[in-house]
């Protein structure tokens, strides 16, 4: 049994959108010829948000709503083959909220995407509070998503390097943040997943540790106040979910290591690049996993955490 975490679908208005010249990859048709190509067994469709960075956050809620009432229309369409998952954004205040406590109420949507930052502003901001603990108040995974460009952008416009390098380090800078400006700490019950192995937050928790373990011994190296956490970074880390797309079995191999196999994902971040889908699902079998292993990667550990 298989389920793909991590496939999207954009919205009608994303899909006319005249940069893809009437070829839009991120649609349904091509989820579910994917999805019977390397027979998977559920796949989870998202709208990866990107086209949000156009709106304010007080503009973006009808777009959102529509986004996510035609996720849930597919997934009627589809319910053997297609889960579907809400979009949303932190700090976007009440409205937000409402969308999302609906989604997830009358359109039984089985979680969240956020993506790492929104105009320059990261999920550990105040303002986004209230999100976390609806979150947790509705027992939903949220699923954190680079944007299509964000942290450093203005060095990355060339080489497709926003794709390739700035969206992970954009979702490895916003989970360092949630964890010591102390998210996990207040919201211990938060069931977050980070795309993308967590953008490589794996290779750079040891200096987490050590920033926070050495305190005044380090003082050289800047300010750890207000101290927010009780425990070293990776206490945290390890609370966390992490979703396999890397397309490097030594990557792959190294998150596994660092938060466990029972929080760690399968998922192809395909659509909208076709090709990647095998290699995505032969990666696991790349890593020397037992039987069992692999049968919580592929499908346990997603089936418990969309209550299927």
């Amino acid at each position: 049994m298989i389920i793909d975490w991590h496939t999207h679908v954009h919205s009608l208005r994303e899909q006319a959108n005249p940069r893809w010249n009437g070829q839009c990859p991120a649609t349904i048709d091509n989820v579910l010829r994917l999805h019977d190509e390397v027979g998977l067994d559920l796949s989870v469709i998202s709208n990866s948000g990107h086209y949000l960075r156009e709106f304010s956050r007080e503009d973006a809620v009808p777009a959102i709503r529509a986004s996510n009432e035609y996720l849930a229309s597919l997934r009627d369409k589809h319910k053997d083959k297609v889960v579907a998952i809400a979009v949303a954004i932190p700090g976007g205040g009440d409205d937000h909220l409402k969308e999302l406590e609906r989604a997830v109420k009358q359109d039984d949507l089985r979680g969240v995407i956020i993506t790492s930052s929104h105009r320059r502003a990261y999920p550990d901001d105040d303002e986004a509070k209230p999100f976390f603990q609806l979150c947790c108040d509705l027992d939903i995974p949220m699923f954190m998503h680079p944007p299509s460009v964000g942290f450093g952008e203005e060095r990355m416009r060339d080489y497709r390097l926003a794709s390739s390098i700035g969206r992970p380090m954009d979702g490895a800078l916003a989970i360092s943040r949630l964890i010591v400006r102390g998210v996990f700490e207040k919201f211990p019950k938060l069931k977050l997943v980070g795309t993308h192995l967590g953008g490589g937050i794996c290779e750079m928790i040891g200096r987490m540790n050590y920033a926070y373990r050495l305190q005044d011994e380090a003082f050289f190296l800047g300010s750890y106040e207000p101290m927010l956490i009780k425990h070293e970074p990776l206490h945290y880390l390890k609370m966390m979910y992490l979703e396999s797309t890397c397309y490097h079995p030594p990557g792959a191999r190294c998150a596994i290591d660092t938060v466990g196999v029972d929080h760690f994902l399968f998922g192809t971040d395909s659509p909208p690049l076709f090709v990647l889908k095998q290699e995505g699902v032969d990666l696991i079998n790349k890593l020397g996993l037992t039987p069992e292993e692999k049968d919580k990667i592929y499908y346990q550990n997603a089936k418990k955490l969309l209550k299927l």
